[in-house]
Parts: C-alpha cells; structure tokens; sequence
C-alpha cells in the first residue's frame, strides 16, 4: 500500500487501535498507560498510520505490540537511537518512545544523554516501576534505598538516580512528571508533551505488585504534591484527592531544579523551552544543500 493509497478515518475510535490482547501481570500498570495512550490519540483524533512506537526491552516493551500503528520493538537500550533514524526518514511520523527505568537509565543511558541533547522532536515515556520486572525483580537504577530484590536480598546499597534531574541537568527542552493511575493528568500531560517540538520527557510513576508492590502508594494521595500554572498542567485532584498544589512557572529552570528535591511525590510539568532541533536543522540542511550527480560526487574529497 502506497503512502497515497492510506485510507484515512475520520473518526478514530478506541478500537481502531487495538492490535494483539496484551499481557502483563495482574494489576500492571503497563495496563492503564496502553489504555491512557489510545484515549489520548481519540482525543486528538490521530492516524494510526501517521504514528510510530518504538520500544526497547522490559515491561514496556510490549506496548508497540498491543497498539494498531507502526511500531517497532527494539533492542535493550536502543530505542532513542532507531527513532531517531525514522524522525530523520518519516519526519510526518509522530515518534512515541517507550522504556522503562532499567532500559532508560542504565544500558540506555548513554543514549538518553544524547537523545535529550540533539533534542529531536517524540514523546519519550519513562515507564519508572523501580524494579526490573520483566526478568523478575532485580534492583534498577531506580529502586529506592533499602528494597531488597533478589539481587541485593538485605535491600538496595544506593540511592536511586532522579529521573527529572538528570534530564533537567542534561538540558532537556520538556520535562513532566505524572502517574499511570491518575488517568485524568496522566492523559493531560501526553498531550501538553506532543504539542512540545522537540524531545518530550515524560517520567511516568507505574505501579508494579507483582515484583515492587511498595513502590508507589496509590491509594494514599497524601503523599502527592501537584505543579500547577495558568500555561502548564493542572492537578489531578480526582485520581489524588489529597494531594497537594504547587503554582510553578515552567519556564523557570532554577526553580525547577530546586523542585527535583521533591521527587517522586512531584507531579507535573517541571521544565518547558524552545531550542534547536538536530531532525529539523539535518532536514533543512539537506534540503538547501545543492545536488549533485554521481560523477562529482567525491570531488570535494580530491587531494
């Protein structure tokens, strides 16, 4: 099928992106960000063949499976650098990134660093269940102090890495924070994120109580504190009804650095600013570069 030859809906239901039945543990939150991802694109009412998802491995690497778009399930660690590739090849494509805390922030580090930097325009979601669960629990850059795991039984040595700090510290462009079970800004903060041109970090706090049922306390909310501004987010006072507010200019960086001491009881939208683009400055370079035919190709490399 041609790219011309693409039907197009004119009303994108829930339905029309399903794919495969998932399967997750019981109670998964992978379950409710699947759930939470589709009733975003109804709401913006996007093509499933204008969209790709690209995953690396762990839980969260099977939403590309259960989503009726393109997708590609990649390799561990790696999927910033093969989005890339297709945001430089299908620049109409909407790139959506999903990986979870083990697959971001350790063997994918390296390339989060430099995904944040070239700043390229996706949504990236950080499924953070602080645990490795899909090879049944290890500790994961994010397991917090003291939770033992069948690779440290008397408790995790180490503090966990600050997702929102390292990539405010790394000079990300979007920086927001939400929860899977607090559907209402979970949705909200998906869309603030696509509307962002560039990198798009999102932290999602995802419940896992199959493997680490103490790492989120869902059903307490008084432990949760929401940022609210006129030109951001609003809190989610119905999924946390006891949570606190906070008025916070995402435009402020100092101050949304000193907010990171409050993570992971923080949610909302951190960090917002415009910067270049590596996908738009490479696709305008090479628009405005002058062809030429194969015959002079390597002239300008002749000693």
């Amino acid at each position: 099928m041609t790219e011309s030859s693409v039907p197009v809906k004119d009303n994108i239901t829930m339905k029309d992106l399903k794919a495969n039945d998932p399967r997750w543990c019981t109670g998964c939150g992978d379950y409710t960000i699947l759930v939470g991802l589709r009733k975003f694109m109804v709401n913006r009412q996007i093509q499933p063949e204008e969209t790709v998802n690209v995953s690396g491995i762990g839980c969260s690497g099977r939403i590309p499976h259960y989503m009726n778009t393109y997708g590609l399930h990649s390799i561990h660690g790696r999927a910033i650098a093969i989005s890339l590739g297709i945001a430089l090849a299908k620049p109409d494509l909407k790139v959506f990134i999903h990986s979870g805390d083990g697959d971001s922030l350790s063997i994918g580090g390296n390339h989060l660093m430099h995904g944040i930097k070239k700043n390229f325009n996706c949504v990236y979601l950080l499924f953070d269940n602080q645990i490795y669960g899909l090879t049944k629990n290890q500790t994961s850059p994010t397991t917090q102090r003291g939770v033992a795991t069948q690779t440290q039984p008397k408790g995790s040595y180490l503090d966990p890495i600050n997702p929102i700090r390292f990539a405010l510290g790394l000079g990300a462009s979007f920086v927001a924070s939400t929860a899977e079970w607090m559907g209402k800004h979970f949705v909200d903060t998906l869309d603030m994120a696509f509307q962002h041109e560039g990198f798009s970090f999102v932290h999602i706090a995802q419940r896992c109580p199959k493997f680490n049922p103490g790492a989120w306390n869902y059903k307490d909310s008084s432990w949760v504190e929401f940022l609210e501004h006129e030109t951001a987010l609003n809190g989610d006072l119905k999924g946390a009804p006891d949570a606190g507010i906070i008025q916070h200019d995402p435009s402020d960086y100092v101050k949304a650095i000193e907010l990171c001491n409050k993570v992971p009881s923080l949610f909302g939208l951190f960090y917002r600013e415009e910067k270049p683009m590596y996908d738009k400055i490479m696709l305008d370079s090479v628009q405005n570069t002058p062809s030429k035919s194969l015959d002079n190709l390597l002239d300008d490399f002749v000693i």
